[in-house]
């Protein structure tokens, strides 16, 4: 708790363009935690490096994702946003957890597994102990609660275990995290093939609408989206493709699927398609214009990262020197 507020943690990679899943299943609700919970949102560039990346690109990226958290609608002097190697806390914290963490849990983790083979030339060792520091990433903020998608639960479920752990050991140390159980955001599948999520690290460029997709090219890609061929407007688990586009019309324009499916009674695929595109453009097209805004702002966005950061650092000071002791390394000259 931080002034009578829970702790709320989250993350995204400064890798890749964010979609609009991103923007509707997670950085949308953000804005509204924000006023609820006491909120670190950090860019994890950190985690970013475990895939070979272009120094200077990362660098832009970093910022741009940044940029965009706040053009999204979050107030950095409500939420804490910042770059995760800005604090140092986040690395040592992650290699004592290291010594709590067993090798047979990391064996386990589904996404190392999933990763290794999609980069089977660079296996390291990062890889292998990232849920460690996203355990450090969530535990330094003692975070009482932390939104994950599926393909996350089983790395919080481990730091919930370390933390349960070291408290065993050292007494009561860490919060234990919870999965949010709060509103949870819009679930976008990719346009291509429904059956998977959308994803800023898909190779077909028709399967996401990213975030910063000017208006013609989201409706150039809703014009190519995956349907049917039964050409009968319903919300239904046998026409995938339609359903998703139904998803995506409902989180931009607050209808739910029966409102949608009446309103386009009789209409073919092709209008449908037009009125989703539309729908998207009016969401995005204010957060292009805040953005576009905050870019030229070169002073304003160091003065957000500088802030951030130390407030960051704060508290993560606070968690780190405790551990240190409780493990029994020298206190630190002040």
């Amino acid at each position: 708790m931080i002034d009578g507020k829970k702790v709320l943690f989250s993350g995204m990679q400064s890798t890749g363009n964010l979609t609009l899943g991103n923007y509707l299943g997670a950085l949308k609700n953000w804005v509204a935690l924000a006023e609820e919970y006491e909120c670190f949102y950090s860019v994890v560039d950190m985690h970013s490096i475990t895939v070979r990346q272009v120094p200077a690109e990362l660098r832009k990226r970093a910022r741009s994702l940044l940029t965009l958290y706040i053009a999204a609608g979050i107030d950095p002097e409500k939420a804490c946003l910042y770059y995760q190697s800005h604090v140092s806390a986040h690395a040592e914290l992650a290699w004592i957890l290291n010594c709590y963490t067993y090798m047979g849990e990391l064996n386990r983790m589904t996404q190392f597994k999933d990763k290794s083979a999609k980069h089977a030339d660079n296996i390291n060792a990062g890889l292998f102990t990232y849920p460690v520091l996203m355990a450090a990433d969530i535990l330094l903020y003692q975070a009482d609660v932390v939104p994950v998608g599926a393909d996350q639960s089983q790395h919080l479920e481990l730091a919930r275990d370390i933390a349960m752990r070291f408290n065993n050991i050292y007494g009561d140390v860490f919060t234990v995290p919870e999965i949010y159980l709060g509103k949870v955001g819009a679930k976008i599948q990719s346009l291509q093939d429904p059956e998977k999520k959308m994803s800023k690290s898909d190779e077909n460029p028709n399967a996401s609408i990213y975030l910063m997709d000017d208006e013609d090219t989201v409706m150039r890609k809703f014009k190519r989206a995956v349907t049917d061929s039964e050409g009968v407007i319903l919300y239904r688990d046998e026409q995938p493709g339609l359903k998703n586009l139904i998803n995506i019309y409902c989180a931009c324009t607050n209808r739910t699927p029966d409102e949608t499916v009446k309103e386009f009674e009789g209409s073919g695929y092709g209008v449908f398609k037009e009125a989703v595109g539309c729908a998207v453009n009016d969401v995005l097209r204010p957060l292009h214009e805040r953005y576009s805004e905050l870019e030229k702002d070169k002073a304003y966005i160091d003065k957000v990262i500088r802030d951030n950061a130390d407030k960051a650092a704060y508290f993560a000071g606070k968690t780190l020197r405790k551990v240190q002791k409780k493990v029994g390394f020298p206190e630190r000259p002040r």
